[in-house]
């Protein structure tokens, strides 16, 4: 962590404060430690560093103030709604400032998500750090100065006030898996996987829906935000994405047990652990071909390779660097691969940071992109593919000849035909969907942050809300 004594900025916003009851100032936290969370809540790595805060918050609740300055990189992100779902579906309980033109982050000379910033009692800034392990820095650096202040601290403990909880039966519904008569649904904010009919009834319930990382039965294990999904034969694998695991789940038996990941957060870059085994980093989708299964490693922008067979997961593809780059398997970057889809011999990955669709294919291992510039380049397009913009698409599936993407950021459904490359909008209005899946003649799509799930006329764009019951 970089040092220096200079004054804090004030913390001002134009666009005001989340999850407090008011704007407060610096002056408000004199006598405390401060630490600014520089974020964005799309990025992977944001996310993972929301623990270490909770950690931090929870063992120094008298000297430690943690405040989030939301620097939005997406446009969609920018808006105070937007910023709410965020911090009710990651469960924040501290405030979260909307720095939506960039104020702070200019003013506190941040460059990347995360960064945070350490301010001392007397309004001081004392550190500053991009990237993850946070606690691992701030944790010392509070031992080593709290005796510097011992005179002048505010031990009062500051009672902030969250946003309240949406009432919902489904809560940030994501990724959807159709099976004959009946559906699978990540239930994600609620921890837990749902089997429903076709009529959206709910058939069983897998999970506790406590936040967890246990096996055991349907009723007694717990999942941390579930992703994606898929089937082979009894076993339904799940992407368990904020425990960093691949869970199994025994139909015939009614049984969830760890497939792979222990929870930790595995990384490897370049040419580091190719062909040993290696842990999943919030793995976002899952596809399976034969007797492997493909995972959307998004934590470490890779695509990871599971043998069903011994649950061994390795590496597949990707320099675990985020960037837009094709090429073979060792060669190729991926931008947070969001979603999956087979077809043949190609598998279609929603890269999420890019806004950008990626194709695999699995004969010759090249990676190419379909859509998508850079990894700052974004927007609202339709029309020709080299010139078309999507905004952080994490969805997707595919049948014949054309790609259905769920444009998350931009809540909408858009076809790219694959062979005259040309895409278009086929429905809109949604809230920020996650997923776009075919049951029998229908597209079902997740409107993750309205907590619904609608149907989709492949032909028309008509959409129509499917009522989730309880059976």
């Amino acid at each position: 962590m970089q040092t220096g004594r200079v004054n804090a900025p004030e913390l001002l916003s134009k666009s005001g404060w989340l999850n407090a009851d008011k704007a407060y100032s610096l002056k408000d936290f004199r006598g405390k430690f401060v630490l600014l969370d520089f974020w964005t809540y799309g990025c992977i790595n944001c996310q993972h560093i929301l623990p270490d805060l909770e950690r931090l918050e929870a063992e120094f609740p008298e000297n430690l103030v943690v405040i989030g300055v939301h620097s939005a990189k997406f446009d969609a992100e920018k808006s105070d709604e937007a910023i709410r779902k965020a911090i009710q579906k990651f469960g924040i309980k501290h405030p979260v400032i909307n720095d939506a033109d960039f104020s702070l982050w200019r003013q506190y000379a941040i460059n990347a998500w995360p960064t945070i910033v350490l301010i001392d009692p007397d309004g001081k800034v004392i550190g500053q750090r991009a990237g993850e392990g946070v606690y691992e820095v701030v944790k010392p650096n509070l031992d080593t100065r709290l005796p510097d202040f011992a005179d002048r601290l505010n031990r009062e403990v500051i009672k902030f006030r969250p946003e309240e909880k949406e009432r919902s039966l489904l809560y940030f519904p994501s990724k959807i898996l159709a099976q004959n008569d009946f559906v699978f649904l990540a239930d994600s904010g609620n921890n837990r996987i749902l089997k429903l009919d076709l009529s959206g009834k709910i058939l069983e319930k897998i999970g506790s829906g406590k936040a967890g990382f246990t096996n055991g039965s349907f009723a007694e294990a717990s999942f941390f935000e579930p992703h994606g999904m898929a089937l082979s034969g009894n076993f339904l694998f799940v992407a368990d994405t904020k425990n960093n695991a691949i869970r199994k789940i025994d139909l015939e038996n009614k049984t969830v047990e760890t497939a792979a990941g222990n929870g930790e957060l595995g990384y490897y870059f370049g040419a580091e652990k190719w062909g040993v085994p290696v842990q999943p980093n919030s793995p976002w989708d899952l596809v399976i071909n034969n007797e492997v299964m493909y995972i959307a490693n998004a934590g470490n922008h890779q695509l990871l390779q599971m043998n069903l067979n011994t649950n061994m997961v390795m590496r597949f593809a990707g320099t675990g660097s985020e960037a837009l780059v094709n090429g073979n398997l060792h060669d190729a970057a991926f931008n947070q691969p969001s979603g999956l889809a087979l077809q043949n011999e190609n598998l279609y990955i929603a890269d999420a940071e890019a806004s950008a669709v990626r194709c695999l294919n699995l004969h010759n291992g090249e990676v190419s992109t379909l859509l998508g510039i850079g990894l700052f380049d974004f927007g609202d397009m339709d029309g020709e593919a080299d010139i078309a913009l999507l905004q952080h698409a994490v969805g997707l599936t595919v049948r014949e000849n054309c790609l259905y993407i769920a444009d998350t950021y931009n809540g909408k459904i858009k076809v790219l035909n694959l062979d005259t490359k040309r895409i278009k909008t086929l429905a809109e209005g949604f809230a920020e969907p996650n997923d776009v899946k075919f049951v029998g003649e229908a597209l079902w799509v997740s409107s993750t942050n309205s907590h619904e799930l609608y149907k989709v006329n492949p032909e028309t764009g008509e959409k129509n809300r499917l009522e989730v019951r309880e059976g």
